[in-house]
């Protein structure tokens, strides 16, 4: 269902283990962004309609995002992109959800994620399923809401036009960084902030008709909840990551049979 070209190489994975983030920022290593090791991104041609209750098939599947989908200091099969690709997999056999092809890298902004699709031509491509988490960097680094909120709207329908349809996009909540080692001496500040971020998030994302995952609340429950940060004292832990899943890849497992 998909042809295979290859992308530019300056968004091809290197290795993961060897790039943590400082102890000073986060967000901020500046390693390419992500693509599957054979260098290549399927590209789905697939009709959107009518692509479930048919014979057995595979769904592409294109994560959108920043550390948090790259999964910054956690195992690649602790990403939370991989964590429901192996659950929707095993809970039907309808069809098989192929390994993620994720366009992320630590501290991307809004402005760096649509300034590497655009490097990486991702949106003459076409997935059967999109998501997107993205904003906490434009929040650490103190730039405009209303900025986030222009580009934003500019990823999405971006998101939208890659898979086809609105319901084959999906959004996650801003993680709250607030509640780890490195935030907790700002945690109300950053708290606010990021509030904030995640109302303007929810609202564009909910005007175009597209499933929002509020995840933050999961990421509030540090340090009451053991093993919720990895060891860098920052970043969600593969722990976390399961948590968010378990929190709505049922309601994915929804868009894909709708």
């Amino acid at each position: 269902m998909k042809h295979m070209f290859l992308i530019a190489s300056t968004i091809i994975l290197t290795v993961l283990a060897a790039c943590q983030p400082t102890a000073v920022e986060p967000e901020i290593s500046e390693r390419a962004g992500v693509i599957p090791a054979d260098s290549t991104i399927p590209h789905a041609l697939t009709d959107q309609e009518g692509l479930i209750g048919q014979a057995p098939t595979s769904i592409s599947y294109l994560a959108l995002g920043d550390s948090y989908t790259i999964g910054e200091s956690v195992a690649s099969a602790e990403r939370w992109p991989v964590q429901p690709q192996e659950r929707l997999n095993a809970e039907q056999a309808t069809y098989q959800v192929e390994y993620p092809d994720i366009v992320a890298t630590t501290g991307w902004t809004t402005a760096n994620l649509s300034n590497a699709m655009e490097e990486a031509n991702v949106d003459s491509m076409s997935y059967d399923l999109v998501s997107l988490l993205i904003g906490v960097n434009n929040q650490y680094q103190g730039l405009p809401l209303a900025q986030y909120e222009e580009q934003y709207t500019d990823l999405l329908e971006r998101a939208i036009n890659i898979a086809g349809s609105p319901d084959r996009v999906f959004v996650v909540s801003i993680p709250d960084y607030g509640y780890t080692d490195f935030g907790v001496s700002n945690q109300e500040s950053i708290s606010e902030d990021l509030a904030q971020f995640n109302a303007s998030c929810q609202s564009i994302t909910e005007s175009y008709n597209i499933a929002w995952y509020n995840i933050t609340p999961i990421s509030q429950q540090w340090p009451d909840v053991e093993g919720l940060v990895a060891n860098d004292g920052l970043h969600p832990s593969g722990y976390q990551y399961g948590l968010w899943v378990d929190s709505f890849w049922e309601q994915v497992l929804g868009q894909l049979e709708d």
